[in-house]
């Protein structure tokens, strides 16, 4: 089973947003060197809690900062963007880092409804719901294979890093997901952490998977969120600041990763938040504990990959959580795998 990162870029309570992008670099630094398999970073728009709203401009510069994990995108939200920009930026990245670059793609706005409209080129009207097209015209630039009479077809030769490209992945939550990366025969990556029902959902596309490009099995990925402490109850007092920082968010208020201090007390004080669990899954505890958690994550789903999110409000705690995983799931130091060879 592959281990991998996906960093939100959460921005810690008395933080600034360019803190929390050194942040992203410093943690996958720190990924690379620990042995995970890929790192991917996430696209939100227009809240105080997350920094990464263009993960086409991360990935370069993460990319730059390691030197063998892949790096690529948890997702790209299309709906946003031209599919021809999408596959221009990412053969760039695939020209530059090649062997390297995933194209997570997802489907969702990763914001408010008033945020997506000003995302809008054109505003005079909503854009259209046409996610498949988009989908389908992204990935025809990159096998060129447009309809011989299509206007754009002359376009894919022209892709700037070619012959390098990305490696597409479909992201999802929703059956709907998983026909399309079924029908597609694309690699799928399921977000447990916003819906921890997903078990089935993924054996739809396992049953809809059509071979496809090099693809010629299923290939399925779970990301789940993990925070990892030296004890159970540490981990827990850890948690509650993205407990505290969600359960707010579901209310319409986006603010940035409290410390657990102020969370403890707001998770005990608050008669609509008070102690309650999320109904969704988080796999929270100590080395054993998390192991545990995540094989037991990865035999429900029957997943290749398990893909860690961690938010915490302190760096060096969210650093020490990956760096306890790792141990826990014996991943073996890069350094250390170079020496042995």
């Amino acid at each position: 089973m592959l281990l991998s990162v996906l960093d939100q870029t959460p921005i810690p309570e008395g933080a600034t947003g360019a803190q929390a992008l050194r942040n992203t670099i410093d943690l996958a630094r720190l990924a690379d060197e620990l042995g995970y398999h890929r790192y991917w970073v996430s696209e939100h728009h227009g809240g105080a809690m997350l920094a990464g709203p263009s993960p086409e401009v991360l990935i370069g510069p993460i990319a730059s900062a390691t030197e063998h994990i892949r790096v690529g995108s948890g997702g790209v939200m299309l709906p946003h963007y031209s599919p021809l920009k999408v596959a221009e930026s990412f053969t760039i990245l695939a020209g530059l880092f090649p062997g390297r670059v995933d194209l997570g793609i997802g489907r969702a706005a990763g914001t408010d409804p008033l945020t997506t409209f000003a995302l809008q080129r054109d505003r005079r009207q909503a854009a259209p719901d046409d996610f498949p097209q988009q989908l389908a015209e992204l990935l025809a630039y990159f096998e060129d294979d447009l309809p011989e009479d299509h206007p754009f077809r002359h376009l894919a030769t022209a892709l700037p890093g070619l012959p390098e490209l990305p490696v597409p992945w479909l992201l999802g939550s929703s059956e709907q997901s998983a026909v399309w990366a079924g029908n597609l025969g694309l690699p799928y990556s399921f977000a447990d952490f916003i819906n921890s029902d997903g078990a089935r959902l993924v054996k739809v596309y396992r049953e809809r998977f059509e071979a496809a490009r090099e693809l010629r099995a299923p290939r399925t990925s779970v990301a789940a969120t993990v925070i990892c402490a030296p004890s159970d109850d540490e981990a827990r007092y850890l948690a509650t600041s993205s407990r505290m920082a969600f359960a707010l968010l579901r209310r319409g208020t986006l603010i940035a990763i409290p410390t657990p201090e102020r969370a403890e007390a707001f998770l005990a004080s608050d008669p609509r938040a008070g102690n309650r669990v999320s109904p969704r899954r988080a796999i929270v505890g100590s080395p054993a504990t998390v192991r545990a958690g995540i094989e037991e994550l990865a035999s429900e789903y029957q997943a290749d990959e398990v893909i860690a999110v961690t938010i915490v409000h302190d760096h060096a705690a969210r650093r020490r959580s990956y760096e306890l995983l790792a141990d826990a799931m014996g991943l073996q130091p890069r350094s250390l795998a170079a020496a042995t060879a």
